[in-house]
């Protein structure tokens, strides 16, 4: 393994046996205490992916990751969570965050989660570059989109996987338990299928797809979504 993570989680002990973990595993650390040490760092250093609490001292864990994805839109995250903090795991997700972890978790668990996002990070391999769209074109490798009218938008890295299954799979409806199976790498029964549609809204408004009546993600009744452009962005 290699890459440097940032864990920012005030638990001394839990904090310390996922640094522990992650080091064993080959991976370079970076941690942080509270969150006002937590958002400086997240800011300001260098690291492949973010391993983020979300109920901290000082700043929040959402306070870090709604002024992360300001400044650095495509950075991983996954957000750390207690069984019943479901609301302001929601509210991770819909930030933009890339997973989530809920504690108690093994370390088998956590590792697995880190390697399936950076795994999704830019400059990993890919046979799908470029995604042609109605006024556009998806740069995946770049993560946005460059629109006719010269205007870009910044796509997460999630987004990108998720644009990636559908345009690959064009013409076809795929269910919600598919995109968690192969998108998020993760049982159906680990997660509400809300994720997706929170995910689908959100790359729709990116895409400039009219959420009334999409014409590039289709939602197809009893079945899941639809990549419905056609190769030559009609």
């Amino acid at each position: 393994m290699s890459g440097a993570i940032l864990t920012i989680e005030d638990d001394d002990a839990i904090r310390r046996g996922i640094v522990d973990a992650l080091a064993f595993a080959g991976y370079d650390t970076i941690e942080a205490a509270d969150g006002d040490a937590g958002m400086e760092m997240a800011i300001v250093r260098e690291y492949d992916l973010l391993l983020l609490d979300l109920v901290l001292p000082g700043q929040s864990g959402l306070d870090i990751l709604g002024r992360l994805r300001a400044t650095r839109p495509t950075q991983p995250v996954i957000i750390l969570t207690a069984l019943g903090q479901e609301s302001d795991r929601v509210a991770g997700l819909k930030l933009g965050a890339d997973d989530y972890v809920v504690k108690p978790f093994s370390v088998k668990e956590l590792l697995a989660r880190v390697e399936a996002v950076l795994r999704r990070c830019p400059g990993r391999p890919s046979d799908l570059q470029q995604v042609p769209l109605p006024g556009g074109t998806a740069d995946l490798a770049r993560q946005e989109i460059c629109f006719d009218d010269g205007q870009t938008c910044e796509l997460s890295s999630r987004e990108i996987e998720l644009l990636r299954y559908l345009s690959q799979n064009a013409g076809r409806a795929i269910s919600r338990d598919e995109l968690l199976a192969n998108v998020w790498l993760i049982s159906p029964k680990n997660v509400s299928t809300r994720t997706i549609d929170m995910h689908v809204a959100r790359l729709r408004e990116k895409l400039r797809d009219d959420p009334h009546e999409p014409v590039v993600i289709k939602t197809v009744r009893g079945k899941g979504y639809m990549f419905a452009a056609s190769r030559n962005g009609s």
